[in-house]
């Protein structure tokens, strides 16, 4: 299994770094997209667990870790501004994913349906507690890669791209962990199984953040060419 996630990820983040250079060429709305894009895609298929080594992940954890990539490069070849309205762009998708799923599980299945309503409502039935904390999460994460990324930038004087991709990922990866699985599992189980998957998700982010690095630079120099 270890391969299959080394070979999604090699996918998933040339697909990031792809929609960033793509976006360097037809104008940065495209990336922007590409980001919300991910985003809602992350939180569709959130809800399968998996494992990678020891660990149990969502299925989404390579999709959504590449949104930090992007939001990363998006600093360092645009701007902050930029990069934020990605941010707000994602949320934005994200409540419309939220209100869209929540109508189409109240509305009752066509006669004839090939889904049946209890089929489709097992697989989209949101519980508001962890609707609010990915909601929570996602803001404060993702709003924290932008500032720590540019806070480096400005303390390594636009040096040491890798310094500041992984400081900025690992640390927000830490925030969206923790914050998610607090906030949505708290009381569901006990403390110490609790700290295991915050854990466990955080170590599975860092490897991942470390490996977007290579990508980070050449999405990078793909762009100084291009300018």
């Amino acid at each position: 299994m270890l391969e299959l996630f080394l070979a999604w990820a090699i996918v998933s983040l040339f697909l990031g770094s792809l929609s960033v250079i793509v976006g360097k060429k037809f104008g940065v709305e495209l990336t922007i997209g590409a980001f919300a894009g991910l985003v809602v895609i992350a939180n569709i298929i959130a809800g399968k667990m998996i494992m990678i080594g020891p660990f149990m992940v969502p299925a989404a954890v390579l999709v959504y870790s590449t949104t930090f990539l992007i939001t990363d490069i998006l600093s360092e070849k645009w701007s902050e501004k930029e990069a934020r309205k990605a941010v707000w762009a994602g949320f934005l998708a994200n409540i419309i994913l939220v209100v869209a799923i929540a109508i189409a599980v109240s509305w009752p299945v066509a006669k004839g349906s090939i889904v049946s309503q209890e089929t489709f409502n097992a697989v989209f039935n949101l519980t508001p507690r962890v609707v609010l904390a990915s909601m929570i999460a996602y803001l404060v994460s993702q709003n924290h890669d932008v500032w720590a990324f540019n806070w480096w930038k400005k303390k390594t004087r636009g040096k040491y791209l890798w310094l500041r991709n992984n400081a900025s990922t690992i640390v927000s990866q830490g925030i969206d962990s923790f914050l998610f699985i607090s906030i949505a599992f708290y009381g569901l189980m006990s403390n110490d199984i609790l700290l295991t998957v915050i854990a466990g998700q955080w170590i599975v982010k860092v490897a991942i953040a470390i490996l977007d690095t290579p990508f980070c630079y050449l999405a990078c120099q793909a762009i100084d060419k291009m300018d």
